[in-house]
């Protein structure tokens, strides 16, 4: 069966309904026709050249990413610019971009529970809690238990097992035993002391503010930042998943890949390497 851009938009919005976005977000197709007929899917977090590159090579037609390729309003297209060229590059060779970003964060089955489940929580719960229109399951971040708690050392062994780091960076101190943990994928100091207020042993989420930093040492409480990127990526295996399912239940001849080319932007260096 032929497989349009319009039909992937329709699963996808019963995911993670595009209504779910903040208010400054910018989700849904944002670049090619809604009527286009797919060849294949490639998806990546970040809509940048190299991933438009890879889908190019694997002739993909279409790019799914979390981040938006158009986030603010457009005053002009800079074609020498990075995202100028990413623009030009993906209207001339049409590939269809479609971004689910905080509809997919606050989603009942999106960022945070894939991050939750990939680290074992059990009894998942939003931490702040969607509006009465929405469904009790969806809100942003989650709250959960370990079953049985787990050790230090046991946590840290799965944090760098599921964030795929080298090296992780913690405010205050991890407790001897961890049961209620609270994260959220992605930039989240503002929900800090939520976490607390719940009663999380800790919490995870990703660029947090020196401010909310040197709060987690002073009352006790202990964060961990997993970064962006390490807190996002368990989500894109789990829509591939997600997609390649309604491949099959709407028999779509549908190839759907995940990036092999994108990585962590940032490396882990230390000061004997520059000695």
């Amino acid at each position: 069966m032929k497989v349009q851009i319009k039909h992937i938009l329709a699963c996808l919005d019963q995911l993670a309904p595009f209504s779910l976005a903040e208010s400054w977000d910018n989700v849904g197709l944002l670049a090619g026709d809604p009527e286009a007929r797919v060849t294949s899917i490639l998806l990546g977090l970040d809509p940048g050249l190299q991933l438009l590159d890879e889908a190019i090579a694997l002739g993909a037609n279409t790019l799914i990413t979390h981040h938006p390729c158009i986030f603010h309003p457009l005053t002009s297209i800079i074609t020498n610019s990075p995202g100028g060229i990413f623009l030009e590059k993906a209207l001339t060779h049409k590939i269809n971009i479609i971004s689910c970003h905080t509809n997919l964060d606050n989603a009942a089955e999106g960022t945070n529970d894939a991050l939750a489940l990939a680290l074992g929580l059990t009894a998942l719960a939003p931490l702040r809690p969607g509006t009465m229109e929405e469904t009790k399951a969806t809100g942003m971040g989650r709250i959960g238990i370990f079953d049985p708690p787990l050790s230090a050392p046991a946590l840290m062994d799965r944090l760098f097992h599921a964030l795929q780091l080298e090296t992780i960076q913690i405010a205050g101190t991890i407790p001897e035993q961890i049961k209620t943990m609270a994260l959220c994928g992605g930039s989240g100091s503002e929900l800090a002391e939520t976490a607390r207020a719940r009663g999380a042993d800790i919490y995870l989420s990703a660029e947090i503010k020196h401010s909310t930093a040197r709060w987690a040492e002073e009352c006790g409480f202990c964060i961990i930042d997993g970064t962006h990127y390490g807190t996002e990526q368990p989500v894109m295996p789990f829509l591939q998943g997600r997609i390649q399912e309604w491949a099959t239940a709407n028999n779509w001849s549908l190839d759907v890949f995940l990036t092999q080319t994108e990585r962590h932007p940032f490396t882990c260096n230390h000061k004997n390497n520059f000695i």
